[in-house]
């Protein structure tokens, strides 16, 4: 086996992306803290192509050379904007007809493994702070909650690692 060469991964380019069709999912960051958790959210969503991120609260925003290092251009690339507080981008999501899922260990959670998006659905995906989760506020605005499955000693993946195992379940 060989490694690819970039012009054989046929990538697209930053305008290409931006006219490509994305898939219907919006990603939204409530107080996640990490510039580098951020970077990371924004080249796994260039990645799946999703519609766009909101990030809320204190996460941090490009353009920032640490968010930077991890998006690898990803900023360009990604639509995203801010709104200082979740509950208030999730009401309006809700208006627009958006189904909103929360990627967190609450009762009644549906396993990610079962989880199922209909064709034509469009959600938003929300991940919290790294310490304490999404907010009571967020859940409650929330039309279910997902939880990664998980058999080890520790009760969470990364931020970062957890966009991405959710991205690939719910868009493969």
């Amino acid at each position: 086996m060989q490694k690819k060469s970039m012009d054989e991964l046929q990538r697209l380019s930053v305008e290409e992306f931006k006219k490509a069709s994305k898939k219907n999912v919006i990603i939204l960051l409530e107080d996640v803290r990490s510039m580098h958790n951020v970077g990371s959210v924004f080249r796994s969503s260039d990645a799946f192509l999703v519609e766009g991120i909101i990030l809320t609260g204190v996460s941090p925003r490009p353009p920032h050379r640490d968010i930077h290092k991890t998006a690898l251009g990803a900023t360009e690339s990604v639509a995203w904007r801010y709104e200082k507080e979740a509950p208030v981008a999730l009401e309006q999501l809700k208006e627009e007809g958006y189904k909103i899922v929360s990627v967190e260990q609450v009762h009644n959670s549906i396993s990610l493994n079962d989880f199922k998006q209909a064709t034509d659905e469009k959600l938003v995906l929300v991940f919290g702070n790294e310490v304490n989760g999404v907010s009571e506020e967020a859940i409650a605005l929330s039309d279910t909650c997902i939880e990664i499955p998980q058999h080890g000693s520790k009760h969470s993946f990364n931020i970062s690692v957890s966009v991405g195992i959710v991205l690939w379940e719910v868009l493969k």
